[in-house]
């Protein structure tokens, strides 16, 4: 994979900074991508890969900027996308925000990154953490200027040797999204989950560290029983963990990044039952009001409680004078989203409640008869994932022979959580 140049671009189409990396292509080609982008989006085609002549065009989009890489050659296109959303994160990193404004404030900075992220159109390290041991944001003194730290040019390129810490400890959270889409009659039309192992690491020296999950294709090659296993799909994992080895006998081996870190993600396109259940009764009395009863269920074990409970019901938008009796939390209407937005803090497994919403209609529109958008639901359940996958152990070898405790943390949030009514 090489890259002629990288661009940031304003939604206009002005080159905010940029940096030509192989010489290979008329620096000025760039002013071709807008009027590009403007034509595949009238002919409704949104490739984020565009081919003109041969030049290949491929961006991505971040707070209305574009970050467009050029390539002249048969690039792995997938490749140069993982670089360009690392060089969004590498400067979120840095700057917090990545806009038109922290570009300007910052591009004597920006110029330093650039030049090491990449080299001659190949990715060099992308790791936050070791850039900014020797790229700060401060003016350095030519005789004082740092060296880059060994890491760079070490086999592990994601961790310096150095780090050393009074209490070694690593916390480790396997967060899941469900993705629901409930229909009008009730059926489940689309469900997966969509899953995470998030790791903060504050151990001293090169440990290294071995994951056991309850994983259903190394339950089958040992011979234990596959009831409590899950069969993750879609594993993509953090380049520190070692794939051979993982190919090999499914153990999760790795060196581990200083500080937070993703370690893998996972998708699992099983059938979910629906952890909040909505049902919606809806009164209409044409040009003079409307009634809704909304009953909410928890479908979770009574154990289980979840938090920060959103329901969201759209109401048409002349809707006014609205009145609300509800058995649990507080109801509020928002006229901006036209919806009404029900929110109940501590939401306990195997309960249901009620909600009442009345308003008036008082202008003389159509009645909407489809299309109506579907009531979202957004909440977290704490110590609950919804696939059962489990951390096994969590095991940490590192020649001084510390020992440091494993914090584990499970979490299932919503997702894109939608049910269609009436």
């Amino acid at each position: 994979m090489s890259m002629s140049a990288v661009y940031v671009l304003d939604l206009k189409g002005k080159n905010l900074i940029s940096r030509n990396y192989r010489g290979d292509i008329d620096f000025g080609i760039i002013e071709k991508f807008l009027p590009l982008v403007l034509e595949r989006e009238e002919e409704e085609a949104t490739s984020p890969i565009i081919v003109h002549g041969d030049v290949t065009f491929v961006y991505i989009k971040n707070n209305n900027l574009y970050i467009v890489a050029t390539t002249k050659t048969n690039a792995n296109v997938a490749l140069i996308f993982v670089f360009l959303h690392r060089l969004v994160q590498v400067f979120v990193d840095y700057f917090r925000e990545l806009e038109e404004e922290s570009i300007r404030d910052n591009f004597v900075l920006i110029y330093e990154l650039m030049d090491e992220l990449m080299d001659f159109g190949y990715p060099q390290s992308t790791e936050t953490k070791i850039l900014q041991e020797y790229i700060t944001q401060q003016g350095q003194k030519l005789e004082a200027a740092p060296k880059p730290p060994p890491a760079l040019t070490n086999a592990v390129s994601w961790r310096s040797e150095s780090i050393k810490y009074r209490k070694n400890e690593v916390f480790l959270d396997v967060i899941e999204s469900v993705n629901l889409l409930v229909g009008v009659s009730g059926n489940v039309l689309k469900s997966e989950i969509v899953g995470s192992v998030k790791m903060k690491c504050y151990l001293s020296g090169m440990p290294e560290l071995r994951l056991g999950l309850n994983d259903k294709v190394l339950f089958e090659n040992t011979g234990r029983s596959k009831s409590k296993s899950v069969e993750l799909e879609d594993v993509k994992f953090h380049q520190c963990v070692r794939l051979s080895r993982f190919e090999n006998d499914r153990t999760i081996s790795f060196i581990p990044p200083d500080g937070e870190f993703e370690l893998m993600g996972y998708r699992l396109s099983t059938h979910v039952k629906p952890l909040i259940w909505i049902e919606s009764v809806i009164e209409r009395h044409p040009h003079s009001r409307v009634e809704y009863m909304i009953k909410a269920k928890s479908q979770f074990k009574k154990r289980s409680t979840a938090n920060n409970v959103e329901i969201v019901i759209p109401v048409p938008d002349d809707a006014d004078c609205p009145k609300f009796k509800t058995t649990i939390g507080n109801v509020k209407y928002a006229p901006e989203q036209s919806s009404v937005i029900w929110t109940i803090k501590s939401f306990q497994g195997g309960k249901e409640y009620l909600m009442r919403a009345h308003f008036g209609l008082p202008s003389v529109l159509s009645e909407e008869s489809e299309g109506r958008p579907p009531i979202s639901v957004k909440f977290e359940i704490p110590y609950f994932t919804v696939s059962g996958i489990q951390v096994r152990y969590l095991k940490i070898i590192e020649k001084s022979g510390y020992q440091a405790l494993p914090w584990v943390r499970y979490i299932t949030q919503n997702g894109e959580y939608t049910l269609r009514t009436l």
